[in-house]
């Protein structure tokens, strides 16, 4: 085989491989000889047709089989030989004029990971923000899991519904035009007037209405209601009262607890305040991992190959235009991201800079994801899914390098940051949750996530792992309560996030300000009572709360 280089620029190179007619019709006779003995032929016995003829039954296919396995060992002898290593999967191309019998060129493009310089990791410093659990956050969550457990009484049947009363009510909804929409009829369907979980107007008008009495409801569904034949259109609820239910009287006292299945109110309090120390922990450190990457970014510049800056930038494109269809005016949000189509790709760059750096640090101190933790993963993986498509997953994981590369990138990344924590010099300050979360949501219009690219894993030495890229997973999650109803539900309103805010999220289109988000750090519900991790049954209609 013959190699000619003919492009050698920044980190993209080109390659023309030569291989000869002599060297593939060496392989077709290689691989007629494994064959020829399984060959059947009539007139002949099993094992004794002649080569010649097989080679005329079969040669194209031989032909085609010993070309492929020719040019994939071209592509790893020419990778061993130049000491490259690829970022992405090379580019290979055969001459349109090649014929069975002549020589085949064969074009080979790709683009190589940089040099990383030896990243710069000593003197690096940290202030840790320090939020103390106090009581007074501990005590309003007690309160909210007193209010979930709230009991409801009879009220008299001459009781006119007001703010904070519970109605049950059955209910056809329709369009302007009369018709009952799909899924907008339902029965027994609690309402607690004042909790914001209908679309907008649906509670109000339930004041003052009494047990047995029908009423017409006129609402408005929001405009990005997920129904789009609902959205933004005008409807009617006809509705009929059949209870309405006072609050009882909450009592927080050693009842609430044992309610919850626990032994005393001090347990549910010492529970809660472990979960609440645990997500002010993760919020610490979300701020503590932004700043040393600042640090790293500050201090590391070098060229990063474009095609994974590309990548990079393409899923970050994806998450805005996901979150703009949710905005109040998604054209809007769409103009005001293209604005900042420049900015958006820098965050990328940075991202994949970043993940370079931290991939060439994990592995020059030895840093390393065991066979023990890779199996815990792949197993809490697994548990997303059914029975039946769980060992389908497990056999696709392990078959799919890339697939398990995209399960370790996330604790790769987490445990080259805690090594570097330590490596730091840190010092401590007593904050506040608010101060806190503000200094984080402060850094989101400009930081960016990583994407670790650990290249010692694979079978060519190099290994594209795909990491979460830092998003801020708090995605409008629509959903739709219970089998009946889905129409009255007003989803507009951002829910909390489910996970831990990542450690460098993209900014949101500049069209709406950030909610702050809720944190929930791993291991937040491995101590609580079953009935405390569960929140508050909702009704049908209710819609996702922030």
């Amino acid at each position: 085989m013959q190699t000619v280089e003919t492009l050698n620029e920044g980190l993209k190179r080109a390659y023309t491989l030569t291989i000869t007619a002599a060297e593939i019709d060496s392989k077709v006779d290689a691989e007629l000889k494994r064959v020829a003995p399984q060959i059947k032929m009539p007139g002949f016995r099993p094992g004794k047709v002649p080569a010649n003829l097989v080679r005329k039954m079969h040669g194209p296919a031989l032909t085609q089989d010993a070309l492929n396995t020719a040019i994939q060992e071209g592509i790893q002898t020419l990778i061993a030989e130049q000491r490259l290593r690829p970022a992405i999967q090379p580019s290979v191309s055969l001459d349109e004029a090649f014929e069975i019998g002549k020589d085949a060129e064969i074009k080979v493009a790709l683009e190589v990971l940089p040099d990383v310089p030896a990243p710069a990791i000593d003197g690096l410093k940290l202030e840790r923000l320090m939020v103390p659990a106090g009581e007074a956050e501990v005590d309003a969550q007690v309160a909210k899991f007193a209010e979930q457990q709230k009991k409801w009484d009879d009220a008299a049947e001459d009781h006119a519904a007001a703010q904070g009363d519970l109605v049950t009510v059955d209910f056809v909804g329709k369009t302007e035009d009369g018709v009952a929409f799909e899924g907008g009829t339902g029965t027994d369907m609690g309402v607690e007037i004042g909790s914001g979980r209908l679309i907008p107007g649906f509670e109000d008008q339930l004041v003052g209405v009494k047990a047995g009495e029908e009423r017409v409801l006129n609402v408005t569904f929001p405009a990005d209601y997920p129904a789009e034949n609902l959205a933004g259109k005008p409807a009617t609820f006809e509705i009929t009262a059949t209870k309405v239910q006072t609050p009882g009287e909450t009592v927080i006292d050693d009842t609430l607890a044992t309610s919850l299945g626990l032994e005393s109110l001090e347990q549910l309090k010492g529970l809660l305040k472990g979960q609440i120390e645990q997500e002010l922990n993760g919020l610490t450190r979300t701020h503590m991992k932004r700043k040393l990457l600042d640090q790293l970014a500050e201090g590391h510049d070098f060229e990063v190959p474009p095609t994974m800056v590309e990548a990079e930038f393409d899923q970050i494109w994806q998450q805005l235009q996901h979150e703009a269809t949710h905005e109040a005016d998604p054209a809007a949000a769409i103009e005001e991201m293209e604005k900042e189509r420049d900015d958006y790709r820098a965050i990328a760059e940075r991202r994949v800079r970043l993940g370079l750096l931290l991939s060439e640090i994990g592995q020059a101190n030895g840093v390393e994801v065991s066979q023990q933790e890779m199996n815990r993963l792949i197993s809490q993986a697994a548990q997303q899914y059914g029975p039946e498509d769980r060992q389908r997953f497990l056999q696709y994981v392990q078959q799919e390098p890339m697939a398990a590369a995209q399960l370790r990138a996330p604790l790769y990344e987490d445990k080259v940051v805690d090594f570097l924590f330590e490596k730091a010099e840190i010092t401590d300050r007593e904050v506040t949750r608010e101060e806190l979360q503000a200094a984080i949501e402060s850094e989101d219009g400009f930081a960016s996530g990583t994407h670790v690219h650990n290249h010692d894993h694979d079978h060519e030495g190099h290994d594209h792992e795909a990491h979460d890229h830092g998003h801020d997973h708090a995605d409008h999650d629509h959903a739709h309560g219970n089998d009946h109803a889905e129409p009255a539900l007003d989803d507009s309103a951002e829910p909390a996030a489910d996970e831990a805010v990542a450690a460098e999220p993209v900014k949101k289109a500049a069209t709406r300000k950030p909610a702050a988000k809720k944190v929930k750090p791993e291991g937040e519900d491995a101590e609580a009572p079953a009935e405390a991790k569960k929140p508050a049954k909702k009704s049908a209609a209710k819609k996702t709360e922030a």
